[in-house]
This record gives structure tokens, sequence and C-alpha cells, in this order.
């Protein structure tokens, strides 16, 4: 929790920033600044609005990318980015407030624990050092060796420092944007929260040349937008897009001044609770740097004064519920009980909020929008939005929970939909199935690696990865625990159980060789390329963890395969479910067919008089008696 809690130091970092730089718009919580200018990144940092088509082609979008942990246990949440030739997988903190990423370099000197190997630049045939005096090295700092450095340091006073480098960076299975040579720290030294999270690094998705989104944008190879949409209060996840995608039908959309600042700023007029506004002037969201929507804050904090009739206009919204204290006895949270445990029964207990914007167009808030769970007292929740000694408003994640948010940036608008982000992929339009080329050496040579009859299909689309392993372990062992197998597999390589399949296994030479599968979830999705040849990285260099019950394993080989018209079936999540259905509609068919049969005959024959059948040894019997008269 201390990601989460230390975002309240803001106050305090207010005040200092306002001694030393009251023109700075980026002392605001988990938004970062540039060491030594007192919390100010340089104008030059303001990147231009680009048009949606460069060097005389049209964009098309995209990396659709899984987001994973959640608000109220991590703080944060995160996606899976992929850097360098082999490539190495990093969890990667989507932060609006950031404009680096970075991940741990293997020569960090002071780097926390964090959930993934450090990045090694030795390891990567594409990876090159920026050096100093070069276009590419856009902080203008020099380090050692004339190699370009970042300096970055957040508000809560956690800092990230290190040189900058270039290299191949991918986004994952679902992404139709192939692995760009894009720029990114590879951090030597990290203190504060950044040390202590469990995701490795941050992906900076701000306004800046240093941002993602811009270089890719530059590139000419992405649409200028992104969206984001964070899971629910009890799903977590969510999804994010890296490039446009058509506005969909209720999407609200309010303009966004990038002038203003490098940050995604609102023109917020005015909050409602209940239908009922605030009686708060209208410019108290409009002070100093405006409001703020950052996704790698926590929570949401208000001016005072908005704060303080936020608070009472919710309370008095809450009836019978009861005033609790709250989980950490250090925090003085507002919290209630008696709500209940399901999140969807929430609006019975607490009011929604609306959010008005200049334009008149309104954002509604459900009470997962601004409440959090209460970890120690079932069916209680607390209220998510606080008060910021500063007048700037900063609205975090918690606002958009279970909200579709579209950065539309070439067009200078931010869009809000409230929908299931845990489900997003089923309602957005479904992408065409372009993959571009794929990366060279996606075939490992049969002498000292294992052996590859996958050629890529002549498509360029994978449906499925089959793979074949040894492991070291007896038959009755495995057979007793393929699920496990299963299960550890797909945590490892971060992928969904549905899209694992066993196939078959059998037992040769002390080892047990399993044949599996692994295909694309959703089933009308396709795998990159890409991201098949991560697969197969990371399983040759055993990267995966097994339980020791297994013992240790080897790839022998894999085949990339197309996708086949029936394999969206075969590997679906309900196909049992499936199959059941259609043998119960057959059988019920079948019945209705043999039904009409009968039903035919009984009709066609039921008006018919029955035939008289006479017993023979009576006809014999009256002749004789007849001939025995005529004597």
């Amino acid at each position: 929790m201390s990601w989460i809690r230390s975002r309240v130091f803001l106050m305090l970092m207010m005040f200092l920033v306002n001694a030393t730089a009251a023109a700075s718009p980026q002392a605001l919580k988990r938004i970062e600044s540039d060491f030594g200018a007192a919390f100010m990144l340089p104008l030059s940092e303001f990147s231009p609005v680009h048009q949606l088509s460069r060097h005389g082609r049209e964009l098309v979008a995209d990396a659709r990318m899984n987001l994973h942990d959640d608000l109220l246990t991590k703080g944060y949440y995160t996606s899976r980015v992929f850097i360098g030739t082999p490539p190495q997988e990093f969890a990667l903190i989507v932060d609006t407030g950031s404009t680096v990423t970075y991940v741990p370099c293997s020569s960090c000197t002071h780097c926390g624990p964090h959930q993934d190997p450090r990045f090694k630049p030795d390891n990567s045939s594409s990876y090159t050092v920026i050096q100093c005096n070069t276009p590419d090295c856009k902080t203008g700092r020099c380090g050692d060796n004339r190699q370009c450095r970042y300096e970055r340091m957040y508000a809560e006073m956690s800092t990230s420092s290190g040189i900058l480098g270039k290299d191949q960076i991918g986004f994952g299975q679902y992404s139709r944007l192939m692995p760009q040579a894009l720029l990114f720290g590879c951090e030597t030294t990290e203190t504060g929260d950044l040390y202590l999270q469990r995701a490795d690094g941050i992906m900076g998705l701000g306004r800046g040349p240093l941002s993602l989104v811009d270089q890719l944008v530059e590139s000419g190879e992405m649409a200028d937008s992104f969206s984001l949409c964070y899971g629910g209060m009890e799903d977590g996840g969510g999804a994010m897009i890296l490039g446009a995608i058509p506005p969909l039908p209720d999407m609200v959309f309010t303009p966004s001044d990038p002038t203003r600042s490098n940050y995604y700023n609102l023109p917020l007029k005015e909050l409602r609770v209940q239908g009922i506004p605030l009686k708060v002037d209208s410019g108290v969201f409009n002070q100093k740097y405006g409001t703020v929507l950052d996704s790698g804050t926590t929570y949401a904090y208000l001016p005072p004064e908005a704060f303080d009739a936020f608070k009472e206009a919710v309370i008095q919204q809450l009836g019978l519920l009861q005033a609790v204290d709250g989980p950490d006895p250090t925090y003085h949270d507002i919290c209630y009980a008696g709500a209940g445990t399901d999140p969807e029964e929430l609006n019975k207990h607490f009011p929604t909020v609306d959010f008005v914007f200049d334009n008149n167009k309104m954002v509604t808030l459900a009470p997962e929008n601004y409440l959090f769970k209460h970890t120690k007292i079932p069916g209680a929740y607390c209220l998510g939005v606080f008060k910021n000694q500063d007048p700037t408003t900063l609205l975090g994640g918690i606002v958009v929970r279970n909200m579709l948010v579209m950065y539309d940036r070439a067009n200078q608008r931010i869009g809000f939909l409230r929908t299931n982000c845990s489900d997003l992929w089923s309602i957005l339009p479904a992408e065409s199935p372009t993959v571009p080329t794929p990366p060279p050496n996606n075939q490992s040579s049969p002498s000292d690696t294992p052996d590859s009859t996958a050629s890529v299909p002549s498509n360029e689309e994978v449906g499925s990865v089959e793979l074949t392993m040894a492991l070291s372990t007896d038959y009755s062992a495995f057979s007793n625990q393929s699920s496990v197998f299963l299960s550890s597999m797909a945590a490892g390589l971060d992928i969904l159980l549905s899209q694992v399949s066993l196939l078959e296994f059998w037992e040769e030479n002390d080892q047990v060789i399993v044949r599996w599968v692994i295909a694309a979830d959703p089933p009308e999705h396709q795998l990159s390329i890409w991201s098949a040849q991560a697969i197969v990285t990371h399983l040759q260099d055993h990267q995966v963890s097994l339980p020791q019950d297994f013992g240790t394993y080897n790839l022998r080989s894999w085949k990339f395969l197309p996708p086949s018209r029936w394999s969206w079936l075969l590997h679906h999540k309900n196909f049992n479910k499936v199959v059941i259905i259609v043998a119960f509609v057959g059988v019920i068919l079948f019945l209705a067919a043999t039904g009409s049969v009968v039903y035919y005959y009984i009709w066609r024959y039921k008006d018919k008089s029955p035939v008289k059948y006479t017993n023979v040894e009576q006809v014999m019997t009256d002749e004789e008696t007849l001939l025995g008269d005529q004597l």
C-alpha cells in the first residue's frame, strides 16, 4: 500500500514547488519531473499535434494489450512489453503522467527485486547506447563515457536515473504494430516507491519526445491516439490500445488543450452529487494547472473548497449506513459500512457523481469510481477522493474504472464511455487480420537447438503455436498433474489458461514427451508472429518455472500453425458446452423428425375401415356343415 499512500505527499510537494517553481505543471502526484529543474520539464518537450496520416500513407492502429494488477492491492495497472532481440519481457505501469519509459538495467547498482529479470543489453543484438550530442539525446544530459542520461523525480520523492538506449520494443500477441526501434531508459538507480514496487518500470504515455506515443507517431507507425480501459472494483485488469479506434456510440468527448501542459487536462466546470451541483464556483476546477487526468495516480484529489463540498454532499446521501474507522489508522479515511459485498449493488446505497465539462457534456460516475473497498470490514467502503492542498484537480485511475478513455490527441480531445473493461475485446470492432513481416531468425538450427518444423504461414497469420517438450519426470506423475502443467505454463507466459490445450503425452527414455498448443484468445484474433517467437524464446531460455514435480524441461520442437476455419471453436473456452448444446439440439431434432413420421402415418390411415380377418378353422367347419346338409 506504500505506492498508493505515498501519493498523499502531494500536498507537501506542492508547497515545495510553489516556493521554487510557481509556474510548474509537473508537481502532480505520480507525475514526473526532471532532476535539477525544480520539477519543471522544458517547454521544448511539448509535442506538436500529429495528423492521422504521414509519409503519404494512411495509418492503422495497433497494439491491443491486456492490463494486469489493480488499484486496491497494487495501486497501478501494468502491461507487458518486449524489449530487444530476442525479446526480454517486462511488466510496466501504464502512466499518462510520465514521458519516459524505463526498465531496470543489468548494471543497476540500486534497483529493487521486481517481478522480471533485469534488462540485459549484451543479450540483445539490436540494442544501441545513445551518445551525447546526438539527435537522439533528447534530455541533453551527459554522463560517463559520453553516454546520454535521463533523470526523473516524482512528487512522492521516488527517483529513477540511468542511460538512454534504443532497441526493438514490441507490444504483445494482439499487436498488429510490429516491434519498433524506440528510445527508453536503461535504469541504473531507483529509490522510494519505484524501488519497492513489484512492477519492473514505467511506460511513459504523456506528451514529450521520449514518450512511447510520441515516438510511434513521429515515426509514422501509429495514429496519434491511444485508449485505456481499467477493470472494475472486483475485476482488476483491463485493456490498452495504442493507436486509433473508431469512436463508439454514446462516447462523450471533451476538449483537451495540449498547449496548457504536457499532461492530459479536462475543462471541468461542475461536479454534481445525485444530480445536485456542488455549491462552489465553477472556476475552482480551473485553478493553477486545471483538471489533470493521470492514469498513474491511484485516487482523485480535489481543491480544498471542492473537496469539503463533495464530502458533505456524499455523506448526506448515505442514509442508514454507519461510519467506521478506516483500514489504516495512519490515515483518516472516510468509511461507511452496511452496503453489502456486491459492488453492483452499491448504487442502492451511494449516490452517483456527474462531471460536467465546458461543452456541457457530462460523464456519470458509478460509486466504484470514487470508492475503494475497506480491507478489514466486509460491506464497508471508503472515499477514494482526497483533499489536495494545491488548487489543482487531479483525477487518478479510480475515476475511470470500467470506463474506456480515448486519448484522441490528433483532435485534441478525450472521450469517455462506461463499459465492461474486462470484456472490452468483444465490444470493440474486430481488427482486420493484418500481421506484418516476422522478425528475423524465427527458426532455430537443428544442430544444437530445438528443431523447428515451423515455417511461418504463407499468409503471415499465426493461428496457434504447437509445442513439443521433454520433461524429466515419470509418466504417472505427469498424468496426475497435467492440469497443473498447463496452468503453470499459462502463468509463466502471461497468457490465459483458456489459450493452452494438451494434445497428447507419452513416455520415452525415462522422460515424458508432451505435445501441447497455444492459441489466440479470443479466438477471432490471431497471434502475431512476434508474439509466437517470444513464446518460443521464453521456453528455449527456460524463463518459465515449473513445480519441482515436473523436473527440468527442454523444448524439442515447435510449429507456427495458420488459422483454421474451425480452430476458433476447438480452442474456445466453452467448446465442451458448445458440443453439449449441439448434441442436445441434434437429439431434439431427431425426436421431432421421428414424431413427425409417426404422426404422418397415423393421420394417413386413421379414416380407413379396419380389415376383418376370418378364422380359417371356422370357415372350414361352416363349409363342412353346409356340405353335410346337402348330402
